[in-house]
Formats: structure tokens, C-alpha cells, sequence
């Protein structure tokens, strides 16, 4: 039951909150703490835990319980290699974002119960093997996400939370369809993944049902051209929230649509695999050119995400290894640094110099003003730009790696993206934290210790990561030796 813990810690610790008197409302952040800290510590529990070696089990930490079984609903939940890598990402992403929101004083019962519910849903989705379950855990997700954006958010929150939520709604509303379906036509009455991956479903069905459900999921990944709801989400997103949508939230969708749609429906996944390396591919470079554009640092690293979750689809899209063990290591890589990002520009600076834009921040020196803001920014941007030694660097490696194999004519675009995201992060880095021109001596808070242990967490991560990323490597290749994703392996060997 370890992984039960892992959302009950979160759902218990918001009911807790929001028990709290009015009085002892300040509280509420303490409470927030301990229970994603619990999340974390079942969530490290299980990576630890998880036995790699060849005799052992695929699947591990297994609950099965029976919830309605006229309809046959159970509770079932575990874990792979997958899962534990990106349980293990949510947990730190948890714990940061508690740390990054310590200042939060409106409303705090609501802000962090709120929080925690968003916490709760996504360690259910990660862990989830009957679809029904997954599908609630997914949508508890979405509404919480509007309240703490239109109530605690900044530029045009009520835009942007409504947006994010309509793309989040009509992108649930596919899965749901694709869901019923196959519920339908396999016959087998279960919502149970193992069963319907042996299916059998014809290859009509799964030439419309695997666009439908892997669209519906992707949304949230920010697939192109419907990812216009991240940008807008995360500038509007209060500071934790930006890193939850960046860290966590849009792993959701791919992680959904590699662990349901690519395993219910591989012959459609082969017949739209290359409609859809494409769309990731134009992602990448349209969302590296858009974010080179931006005037607002905040909507630089939100296009920035569009272009690194480019490349975790593209990666799923190529079917080998190498490629997709590229895009689960991505997930986790963009998880940390985004996360990282989002907490430098959301409140490091701009809770405290009322602005993101990148010529104004030029003029304030915040290389003396915000010496350790300037440092932190400038090593998340370092491991942005997939540089060696940082986290990003072998994830994209052996996405092109794979992409090599299997798209070698989509290598050049993707290629062109990546020097374009070197640019547009120089160019912010330079702009805003070491401008040419003689900036004006400004005073601001200090960096509180809250905010300095999370950034060094999160720092510290994608460090480790870069320099021993076999650590997460070689459970997440293990698990496209398992049943439910074995076949979806299609090596090719190239001279």
C-alpha cells in the first residue's frame, strides 16, 4: 500500500486544512509540508524499493481491490519503472513548490488545499493499471488548477485559468469517448489495462479510437497546434502552480498517452506515428521561435516547455528504446529544470521587482540586487540548453538517438530547434541578468531560506541526474521489456 500513501498523504493533508479555524489558518502551509514531504518519502520508498533485477516482477507495489464490479471498476493500482521515476519527480516537484509558496498569505487553507488535491490526482494517474480509476485521478486534476489561477494568479488570470481549463475539459471529453469504446467493443466488461491490451481490436477501431484518445492526452502535453493553453496557463499561474503545470501536469498527457493509447491501440499508433512526429517536431521549432520573440521572461520560459515537450513526443513517436527511453528521462529532465525556471522568474523576481520584462529587469543589476537569483537562473538555463553534465543533455541525446532511427529526415528541424532554444535562453539570460549597458542599483528582498532549499534541490537534481542518469535510465528501458509496452518496441538496426 506504500503508493496508496502516496496520494492519501496529499488528500488527507487538504481535508486536514480545510478543518483548520480561521485562526490557525497560518498552519495550513505547515500541514501542506509534511504531507507532501510523506508523498515524497513513499514516492522515494518505491524507487528505491523497486527490484531491477531480471527474476523480479514487471510490475511491483500491485493493489487490487474490487470498487464496481457491475461495471468491472476496481481499484488497481502499481507501478513499473515508469511509474516510479515519474512518482519520484512529483514528490520533489510537491516539496518545492510548498517551499516556493511559503509566502502565500491570502487565503492560505484554500491555496494549499487546493494544491494538495492537484498532488493527489496526479500521484493517482502515475500509478493507476484500471483505466476508469486513471480517468477520475486525470480529471481531479483540472479544477482546482482553474481556482488557483483565477483567485491567487497575475496577468489575466481569469483568461488564462478559463483556458486552461476548456483545452483541459475538451481533451478529457476525447478520452472519455475513446474510453466508452473500447470499454464496448472489447466485450471483456473491464476497465482492467492488462486485459484490454489483449484486446484484439480491429484495425478500423483503431485507426480513429488512437487519435482520438492520444490527442485528448496530448493536449495536456502541449502537442501543436493546441498548445496555446501553456503559455497563457503559466503566466497567469501563481509561482507553484506554474511549476505543478510544468513539472507534473503536462506529463499527464504524454505519460497517458504512452502508458493507454500506445499500448490499447499499436496498429493505429503505426499508422499516425509519423502524422504525429511531425506535429511534435513543428512544436519544437515554433515553439523555440515564438519563445526567441517574447519581450516577457515568463512567456519565454513558457514557450520554452512547448519546445522540450517537442521532443518527449517525438521521442514516444519513434518506437525504439533509445527514443522512448529518451522521452520518460525528458519528462523527469523538463520536470526539474521547468520547475526551476518558473520558480526563479515567478517568485524569486518577479514577486519582487513587479515585473518580467526582460528590457526593465536589464536595468535593475540584479547581479548584485538578486545574486543568487541571477545564479540559480543562469544554471537552470545552462541545463535548459541540454548542456553536458545537466539532465537535459543525455535526455535529448538519445531522443535524437532514436529519432535517428526511426525519422532521419526530421533530425534537421529538431536539430534547428535546439539552436534556437540555445538562443532565446541566451539572449533572456543576457538581457535580463547581464545586460551590456550600465543598469541602475535597485534594492529588494532578500532570498528566503524557504526559496534557497528548494532552488538547491531542484539544482541539485538535474546535477545528479546529468552525471548518473543510468539511475533512472535503466528502470525506464526495463519497462518497455514488460507486457503491457513490449510490443510497442520496434528495433531497427542501421549500419
Amino acid at each position: 500500500m506504500i503508493l496508496t500513501a502516496t496520494f492519501l498523504s496529499a488528500f488527507l493533508g487538504a481535508g486536514l486544512i480545510l478543518l483548520l479555524p480561521e485562526r490557525r489558518a497560518s498552519l495550513a502551509k505547515w500541514i501542506a509540508l509534511l504531507a507532501v514531504l510523506a508523498g515524497l518519502g513513499g514516492a522515494k520508498f518505491a524507487f528505491l524499493s523497486f527490484d531491477h533485477s531480471p527474476a523480479a516482477p514487471d510490475y511491483q507495489f500491485l493493489t487490487w481491490l474490487p470498487w464496481i464490479p457491475q461495471l468491472g471498476i476496481s481499484f488497481f493500482t502499481g507501478a513499473d519503472g515508469i511509474s516510479v521515476v515519474l512518482l519520484l519527480l512529483t514528490g520533489i516537484i510537491a516539496v518545492t513548490g510548498v517551499l516556493f509558496s511559503w509566502n502565500v498569505t491570502h487565503r492560505p487553507r484554500a491555496f494549499f488545499a487546493f494544491y494538495l488535491i492537484i498532488i493527489g490526482g496526479v500521484y493517482g494517474v502515475f500509478q493507476s493499471f484500471d483505466l476508469f480509476l486513471l480517468f477520475v485521478f486525470y480529471e481531479i486534476v483540472i479544477i482546482p488548477k482553474y481556482f488557483l489561477i483565477a483567485a491567487w494568479g497575475s496577468t489575466n488570470r481569469e483568461y488564462g485559468a478559463m483556458k486552461l481549463t476548456m483545452y483541459s475539459v475538451a481533451g478529457s471529453a476525447l478520452v472519455l469517448l475513446a474510453l466508452i469504446a473500447t470499454y464496448a467493443v472489447s466485450g471483456a466488461q473491464t476497465f482492467d489495462l492488462f486485459v484490454l491490451s489483449r484486446g484484439g481490436f480491429s484495425s478500423g477501431f483503431q485507426a480513429w479510437a488512437f487519435p482520438v484518445m492520444f490527442i485528448g492526452f496530448a493536449v495536456l502535453a502541449g502537442l501543436w497546434p493546441l498548445h496555446t493553453w501553456a503559455p497563457t496557463g503559466h503566466v497567469a499561474a501563481p509561482t507553484a502552480v506554474s511549476m505543478l503545470l510544468a513539472g507534473v501536469v503536462m506529463k499527464l498527457g504524454s505519460y497517458s498517452a504512452l502508458r493507454v493509447a500506445m499500448t490499447l491501440f499499436p496498429e493505429g499508433l503505426g499508422q499516425w506515428r509519423t502524422s504525429f512526429a511531425i506535429l511534435a517536431t513543428a512544436g519544437i521549432v515554433l515553439g523555440a521561435l515564438v519563445a526567441l520573440a517574447q519581450k516577457d521572461l515568463k512567456f519565454t520560459v513558457g514557450y520554452s516547455s512547448i519546445a522540450h515537450m517537442g521532443f518527449v513526443l517525438l521521442g514516444l513517436m519513434t518506437l525504439n528504446r533509445a527514443g522512448m527511453g529518451g522521452a520518460v528521462l525528458q519528462m523527469f529532465s523538463h520536470g526539474i529544470i521547468g520547475g526551476l525556471l518558473f520558480a526563479v522568474v515567478g517568485r524569486m523576481i518577479y514577486d519582487r521587482t513587479h515585473t518580467r520584462d526582460i528590457a526593465d529587469l536589464g536595468k535593475m543589476d540584479l547581479l548584485k540586487a538578486l545574486p543568487f537569483a541571477t545564479l540559480t537562473f543562469t544554471i537552470a538555463s545552462v541545463a535548459s540548453m541540454g548542456l553536458p553534465g545537466f539532465s537535459g543533455f543525455i535526455a535529448e541525446l538519445t531522443i535524437l538517438k532514436g529519432s535517428w532511427i526511426a525519422f532521419p529526415w526530421l533530425l534537421v528541424p529538431a536539430g534547428v530547434g535546439i539552436v534556437i532554444t540555445v538562443a532565446f535562453t541566451l539572449r533572456a539570460l543576457q538581457r535580463a541578468f547581464y545586460p551590456s549597458g550600465e543598469p541602475m542599483p535597485q534594492s529588494f528582498d532578500p532570498i528566503t531560506f524557504p526559496e534557497k532549499l528548494g532552488a538547491v534541490l531542484l539544482m541539485a537534481v538535474t546535477v545528479c541526474l546529468g552525471v548518473f542518469p543510468s539511475m533512472l535510465l535503466n528502470p525506464i528501458l526495463r519497462s518497455f521489456q514488460a507486457p503491457l509496452m513490449h510490443h510497442l518496441v520496434q528495433e531497427v538496426t542501421t549500419k
